[in-house]
């Protein structure tokens, strides 16, 4: 077994390194410049030509057509040359968004520091702020692991939830902690640069969405076309669903954000990615104030009137009833800022908006 892993990393620190000397043209490698990373979470099938997951539409319609090999993650890296845009799967889940960002980070074979990050990726996202297709810029990231539970059944009675904060007595502690882990704060000024830049953009819609729409009479931001906003982000490895989980994720990201916000999109990478980011920042690999998260909501994180949160789970479960749309949206969405800072690469190299 031993002996089979050595060979494995053998041959692929010889594939690396003939990379890296083609790529130089000499015997010193120079590594590859990076403007952006596109992260993405997943892939459905293959990155082209089928079904789309996160992936497809960066690769396809950017042209990321040179391949570097990546077996100490999840996915390939794919590139393009004359954008220098770089797209990336991580995986699902922070456990796999965090060990691939901090490996593509400590690849040699890359040089990322001036390079921007925009997460791309679908969410669950809360018909009290926005309906399916939506946009969302984040810059408050709430991690949803993090804490401590108590099964509902045995919380005391004045509590209404069972998760709360660690370092603290009950949900909703006054004596809010200083965070580690549960709560990062990301460049508010890129962010809110980046929305003014989308925020008039219009976005797909189809009678499907519409009629999904209808169905949400108590939500009305839940029944307007699909739109760019911003919002508070909470990550966490549980597909959760309903209304209660959706209190709890709207108190407890108000709670970590001092108010500034609530929850609006849900997934379960992106506290994660940053942490790997803020570590890479330190080590000078990467530059922790061009990281960017946007997130289009795939489905709502709770059912209308007249149905189960767990009929609406298994509904979900069949297929999001906004997945096209929210990655188009990405793409439409994205692609903008994208546009914008590799249209002024001289300024933007340098200046963080």
């Amino acid at each position: 077994m031993l002996i089979r892993k050595s060979r494995r990393l053998l041959n692929w620190t010889s594939a690396a390194l003939a990379a890296w000397l083609a790529l130089a043209g000499c015997d010193d490698p120079v590594p590859v410049p990076v403007r952006m990373v596109v992260v993405t979470m997943f892939e459905r099938g293959a990155d082209e030509g089928d079904e789309p997951g996160e992936f497809q539409f960066w690769k396809e319609r950017r042209n990321l057509n040179q391949r570097f090999a990546f077996p100490h993650s999840h996915h390939d890296l794919y590139y393009n040359a004359d954008s220098q845009i770089l797209g990336m799967v991580t995986g699902v889940g922070t456990a796999k968004s965090a060990t691939a960002t901090m490996a593509l980070g400590l690849d040699p074979r890359f040089d990322l520091r001036q390079a921007y990050w925009l997460v791309a990726g679908i969410a669950g996202i809360d018909p009290e702020d926005a309906s399916v297709g939506s946009a969302v810029w984040s810059a408050y990231l709430v991690d949803g692991d993090l804490g401590y539970e108590i099964d509902a059944r045995e919380i005391p009675e004045d509590w209404d939830f069972g998760f709360f904060a660690r370092r603290t007595r009950f949900p909703f502690d006054p004596n809010r902690p200083e965070p580690r882990g549960e709560m990062f704060l990301i460049n508010a000024e890129l962010r809110d640069w980046a929305y003014g830049l989308t925020k008039d953009l219009v976005l797909p819609d189809s009678p499907e969405l519409a009629a999904h729409r209808s169905l949400y009479v108590e939500h009305p931001n839940a029944r307007r076309p699909p739109f760019v906003t911003r919002g508070g982000h909470i990550a966490a490895m549980t597909f959760w669903h309903g209304a209660l989980m959706n209190d709890w994720a709207n108190g407890y990201v108000r709670y970590w954000s001092g108010g500034e916000t609530d929850f609006v999109t849900s997934a379960m990478e992106d506290t994660g990615t940053y942490q790997a980011i803020t570590y890479l920042h330190e080590a000078g690999r990467v530059d922790r104030d061009r990281f960017m998260v946007l997130r289009t909501g795939s489905n709502h994180t709770m059912p209308p009137p007249g149905i189960t949160a767990a009929e609406n789970l298994l509904r979900e479960n069949e297929g999001y009833s906004g997945m096209r749309a929210s990655l188009e949206a990405l793409y439409i969405v994205g692609g903008a800022v994208i546009d914008e800072l590799l249209s002024d690469w001289p300024r933007y190299s340098v200046e963080v908006p």
